[in-house]
């Protein structure tokens, strides 16, 4: 009989109620993956995109090329910013459910990648996050206070009220604003990058999407023009296996790795362990190097795991295993970087319980003071006034009669009865 076609529907290795079942992920042993020289053609590492860069072996050792050469003491930063960014996360998860704050979206478990990739760029380097990149806010130096009250919409909200919570930047450091609209930043990240190419400067951009926006017309477009114009950019897929409730397959993550997808363009992919932060380290430096050598873009796949909901709307356990985390091959990022410390002789269970207390109580501090900013519920509030602001150099003349009314009627905080005018 001649075959027929057929419509092939993505479906996940398992539901709630199986066992968690891995067996689809390609993992290379740590320190298998030999490290080419940043300059080579990107015909010739082609292998990169299928295999996986890993440093830390299962026992926390460091192994093979790419074992960076980071010193005791950037660990234990390194180490100390990632706690950090799960302490911050849990503080804000409870907030919402407090009713606190509208939303939040938790990095846990993927903390590495924002942490590593701070470290291993130069602070005039251009950042494009997306929304499970607090870590790249925390190691450039964004005040936990800032972050805060960005979520709180409060009176020093750096977005007036005008952004989602977690949308935060800090044009101060080089971070550019979150968006919601999935994998917009791909396309301004080249962009910028094109730009501080055509004048001459040093530094490079890097941006970040998850497996799901590998989907969107906008990701396409960006690989497009960062091949042709050899851009001098990093395009970082967070691959944690879960786009909001569909599996990574939904993008096409079946068939070949993320970091394959710029093969037909010319542009190198990477595979590498995104709970390793020894690796994720290695492998932006390598890809930096190259981009300011005139080596043009890279596309990195972080192959991580997403340990909470996508978002606190969420509830994963309605289609994912609730163990899953657990059982994932490639652990957490936190331990692991922990367990190498302590193998190494220079940390300890104990050095980790009270650095862990440290935090927390250094993150109830910064809540204690960013609720005196304003709380969903409680003042002090924004001054109505803000919404007419930097948006128009000339203001038209309806929105002028909109912003006189307001204050004529209620003042700042705004119209006490009335219908607001068109």
């Amino acid at each position: 009989m001649t075959p027929k076609s057929r419509l092939h529907i993505p479906q996940p290795s398992a539901r709630p109620g199986d066992a968690p079942d891995f067996s689809y992920l390609s993992l290379s042993e740590a320190g298998a993956v030999t490290r080419p020289d940043s300059n080579a053609p990107a015909s010739k590492i082609e292998n990169l995109a299928s295999e996986l860069v890993r440093v830390l072996d299962d026992d926390g050792t460091a192994q093979g090329e790419w074992a960076p050469d980071l010193t005791t003491e950037q660990l234990i930063e390194a180490l100390r910013l990632m706690l950090l960014t799960r302490q911050f996360d849990a503080r804000m998860q409870r907030a919402q459910r407090q009713g606190k704050i509208s939303f939040y979206m938790q990095s846990l478990g993927e903390e590495a990648i924002s942490i590593a990739q701070g470290m291993a760029l130069e602070s005039g380097d251009m950042m494009f996050p997306s929304y499970r990149n607090q870590g790249l806010f925390i190691i450039r130096g964004t005040s936990l206070v800032d972050l805060m009250c960005q979520c709180l919409s409060n009176t020093r909200d750096m977005c007036k009220g005008r952004q989602m919570p977690i949308m935060y930047h800090n044009k101060q450091a080089n971070l550019f604003s979150v968006s919601g609209n999935l994998a917009t930043q791909y396309p301004h990240a080249v962009g910028w990058a094109m730009a501080s190419a055509i004048k001459g400067e040093e530094h490079i951009a890097s941006a970040w999407v998850g497996d799901g926006s590998t989907a969107e017309a906008d990701f396409h477009y960006a690989l497009t023009f960062a091949a042709v114009y050899q851009a001098p950019v990093i395009l970082n897929v967070v691959n944690n296996q879960w786009a909001i409730s569909t599996f990574q397959g939904f993008a096409g993550g079946e068939r070949r790795s993320f970091a394959a997808r710029g093969l037909g363009l010319g542009i190198p992919g990477v595979r590498v362990d995104g709970n390793d932060l020894l690796a994720v380290y290695a492998v932006t430096q390598w890809a930096a190097k190259r981009a300011r050598q005139g080596g043009g873009p890279t596309l990195i796949e972080h192959v991580t795991y997403r340990g909470g909901a996508h978002s606190t709307s969420d509830d994963p356990s309605r289609y994912r295993p609730k163990d899953e985390w657990e059982a994932f091959p490639l652990g957490d990022p936190v331990e692991r970087l922990k367990q190498h410390l302590v193998n190494s002789g220079h940390w300890s269970d104990e050095q980790h319980a009270a650095l862990q207390e440290e935090l927390k109580e250094f993150v109830n501090e910064a809540w204690k003071e960013a609720v005196t900013y304003g709380t969903m519920t409680e003042g002090p509030q924004l001054d109505v006034r803000v919404m007419f602001d930097d948006v128009y150099a000339v203001m038209p003349w309806n929105l002028t009669e909109q912003r006189q009314w307001l204050l004529d009627s209620g003042g700042p905080e705004g119209p006490a009865e009335g219908k607001f005018p068109l």
